[in-house]
């Protein structure tokens, strides 16, 4: 039975690890109670976590405990790791709401109950605490010197950090401390970027309690070219369906770069590394196969078997020039259509394009057209006379389509 570690490796999930051997060795012998934080910034969870979930399945499958920190406590601070500037600050409600659609969210990943998944709210803690006390326990053992080396705060200096946010990286030393002492979790988990965080909380249990902890990061999920995979022109590719359809969570998947292929179908799939390599050895028009085989497994994941072969079988009539009811779709009442509305404005209205000057220059390019016939002016007035059969397909670029119907 192979080691869940080795598996991690081949992935290509593993970035930075302490005590590589040990952990290994630790996670071949027995089961090991490990965590990953997600703080409740937003209504749903993205791309970006489901890497980092994709990971708690397969710790899982191979028999350890998963512990879904959400921070209820570190969202009222901000983590300043990437930031350019302070993040919004939410109220206390604003957060609870978050993080209560987002344990709706974890349940469909992972498998809940005694001596399973459980999911733990760091406000449990975070919230209660006496502040010179804390200073006098905690923030002891820790170096300004080396806080302000770490990346995630040397990257903001000159921008300025605020003392809230430096706090930040000691809270989440304190979390991995606390869910040590309350359910032996020794290793906590991360993207790339909370290396410095999650250094700090290791160091913490190794200072505080003399015992063996573990930190291990991901790679962060980017395309060949560096820039960060999950971003769309409407925003984050949301796990909500109700914030991205299964239809465009698939299309984003089935239009991934060539040269992405192969990464990605080992991070956010559960193919075969046998099977993969099977599937990118192909070039050209061939490799479509993989690509297909890669937004159709990720998104039964995400959404179920349903909704993929939904989202497939859509995709698949957009390509040839046929309709799903399952195609994105915008609903106008039928006397605007009667007036007429500006290609410009219809656009917008049905996010092809975050602004005027944004669809002005997709016109211009040459970038759209309605059923299949181009748009060559910005001029243009879409009516009535548009719809066949009371709908019309919209098409953005070579991938991207839209269905416009009449109410």
């Amino acid at each position: 039975m192979s080691n869940v570690f080795d598996v991690l490796k081949e992935r290509g999930y593993v970035a930075q690890v302490t005590h590589e051997e040990d952990l290994r060795q630790l996670l071949g012998e027995k089961p090991v109670t490990f965590y990953i934080g997600f703080d409740a910034t937003a209504e749903s969870l993205h791309l970006g976590h489901y890497v980092q979930i994709m990971v708690m399945m397969h710790l899982q499958k191979a028999g350890h405990r998963p512990l879904v920190l959400l921070g209820g406590g570190t969202t009222m601070v901000g983590d300043p790791s990437g930031k350019t500037d302070m993040r919004k600050m939410l109220t206390q409600e604003q957060i609870q709401h978050n993080a209560l659609r987002f344990k709706a969210q974890f349940e469909r990943f992972l498998e809940f109950g005694e001596d399973k998944a459980c999911i733990v709210d760091n406000a449990e803690w975070l919230l209660e605490l006496n502040y010179v006390e804390f200073l006098r326990n905690i923030g002891r053992h820790f170096s300004v010197n080396r806080m302000l080396a770490a990346e995630c705060y040397k990257s903001r200096l000159d921008q300025g950090l605020t003392f809230l946010e430096f706090n930040y990286m000691i809270m989440q030393a304190y979390d991995f401390l606390e869910l040590y002492r309350r359910y032996d979790c020794q290793l906590q988990m991360g993207g790339d970027d909370q290396w410095s965080n999650i250094l700090a909380g290791y160091e913490l249990i190794r200072k505080v309690e003399r015992d063996n902890s573990f930190a291990l990061t991901f790679q962060l999920l980017t395309t060949s070219e560096g820039k960060k995979m999950g971003k769309t022109e409407s925003g984050a590719l949301w796990l909500d369906p109700e914030k991205t359809s299964p239809y465009e969570f698939y299309q984003y998947l089935r239009n991934v770069d060539d040269r992405d292929v192969e990464k990605t179908l080992k991070l956010l799939t559960f193919v075969s590394m046998e099977d993969i390599k099977e599937l990118c050895s192909a070039e050209g028009a061939a490799l479509n196969r993989a690509k297909e085989v890669l937004a159709f497994e990720a998104t039964r994941i995400v959404h179920g078997e349903e909704a993929a072969r939904h989202a497939q079988e859509a995709a698949r009539a957009a390509f040839s020039g046929g309709v799903s009811e399952d195609m994105p779709t915008t609903a106008l009442n039928e006397t605007v259509l009667k007036d007429g509305l500006d290609i410009l404005t219809l656009l917008m209205e049905t996010g092809l394009a975050a602004s005027r000057s944004e669809a002005r220059r997709l016109v211009q390019q040459g970038g759209i057209s309605i059923n299949d016939e181009k748009i060559a002016a910005i001029e243009t007035v879409i009516t009535l006379d548009y719809l066949d059969d009371g709908q019309m397909i919209i098409k953005k670029g070579k991938k991207v389509y839209h269905r416009v119907v009449a109410e």
